[in-house]
């Protein structure tokens, strides 16, 4: 009997701390989305000046900071969006129907990314055809066709838009991934490791890292890399990414050092890698912190943050540069620094405005996120 009731007790202790497990690891999904789509501003960071300019500023301290905030929070966290959208496919029973999966996904993100391109450019040319604000306007059809659906190449103006271009591209293709033995998966990521080193992809991918790292999302379900990597050492798991990330510091500060195009090519992949290890494991620490809250009530408007903040920045960022100055000001840095926030206070008030005024279209705009905003 004894025996009996420990056996019991051992089995619902494991079922509980498995439980437990998976919650963690819902809002540590959650939490990275948040951090990593708030980085995301840093890259298109307002800074009042043409790409002339701003490389004629390179290695002062103000460009530098712009840099290494664009690096860390931006560019680098990124690759986690990939391994996330990756991982949950790799473990969702919906993804074995191609054609309600593809549905699902064009309602997700396609027709989202849609609607976004064509409120910038109703809002951001608009403006400048109206208020002289310098920003692109359309030039033919073609350029309207280009910027609407990303066909074969970056937009001019919603930046970001071709990481949902690539991942839709990759959610066609994930019921099938999600059959394929782990070799042919392995094959599949290092065939777009090369392709984004070599700089190939274009028009089919723009990105394709992206593609690499939705494919290791998948492998990581497969082997439970998850909580594994959440498991590390603090220093176990920011280590490789400082060590590289400073090194990349270091070859962008000296454009002339020598280092071949493909050499810094490979680094920036691996820093990619090293930055998606580091922001898991970073976002699992914040799923049992006091912050978990706090950044749960935001996720909601992640997406909706991600697909809005370029307008934001092409219509607000003028107008509250005039008050701290463009880049090498001495008051810029504080604007720099607080620009996702300000963007992120902008993106709640809209979106829960919009929620109410209009919950339909809130929910068509957010992907679905916003239906209980």
């Amino acid at each position: 009997m004894a025996v009996q009731t420990f056996a019991n007790n051992r089995e619902n202790h494991l079922i509980q701390r498995l439980t437990t497990d998976a919650a963690r690891r819902s809002d540590a999904i959650s939490i990275a989305r948040v951090i990593c789509i708030l980085g995301v501003v840093y890259v298109h960071a307002w800074t009042g000046l043409s790409g002339h300019d701003l490389e004629g500023l390179r290695g002062t301290p103000q460009e530098s900071l712009r840099w290494t905030l664009m690096e860390i929070f931006g560019r680098s966290a990124v690759p986690l969006l990939g391994l996330i959208s990756g991982w949950l496919v790799g473990g969702s029973a919906r993804t074995q129907d191609w054609v309600r999966h593809v549905g699902r996904k064009a309602r997700t993100i396609l027709l989202p990314m849609i609607l976004w391109n064509g409120l910038a450019i109703l809002f951001v040319s608009g403006a400048a055809w109206a208020l002289g604000l310098a920003a692109p306007v359309p030039s033919s059809t073609g350029w309207m066709f280009q910027e609407l659906f990303i066909v074969s190449r970056n937009p001019d103006i919603n930046v970001q838009m071709p990481f949902l271009r690539d991942l839709f591209l990759c959610m066609l293709a994930a019921p099938l991934f999600v059959r394929l033995p782990g070799w042919m998966l392995g094959s599949i990521a290092v065939m777009a490791a090369l392709c984004q080193i070599m700089g190939w992809g274009p028009p089919v991918l723009m990105r394709a890292s992206i593609l690499f790292f939705f494919v290791m999302g998948i492998i990581a379900r497969r082997e439970g890399l998850a909580d594994r990597v959440a498991g590390l050492p603090w220093m176990v798991a920011a280590a490789p990414f400082a060590l590289l990330m400073s090194a990349q510091l270091y070859v962008s500060l000296h454009p002339g050092s020598g280092m071949p195009g493909i050499a810094i090519s490979t680094l920036d992949m691996a820093v990619r890698i090293a930055a998606a290890v580091f922001f898991w494991r970073f976002a699992w620490s914040l799923a049992a912190s006091v912050a978990r809250g706090m950044l749960l009530r935001i996720e909601p408007f992640a997406f909706f943050l991600f697909c809005s903040h370029l307008i934001l920045i092409w219509l607000g960022g003028p107008v509250l540069g005039a008050l701290f100055g463009k880049l090498g000001s001495p008051f810029y840095p504080a604007y720099l620094l607080v620009q996702p926030l300000l963007v992120l206070v902008a993106v709640i008030l809209l979106g829960s405005l919009l929620s109410r005024a209009s919950p339909q279209l809130a929910k068509l705009l957010s992907g679905g996120r916003l239906m209980a905003a």
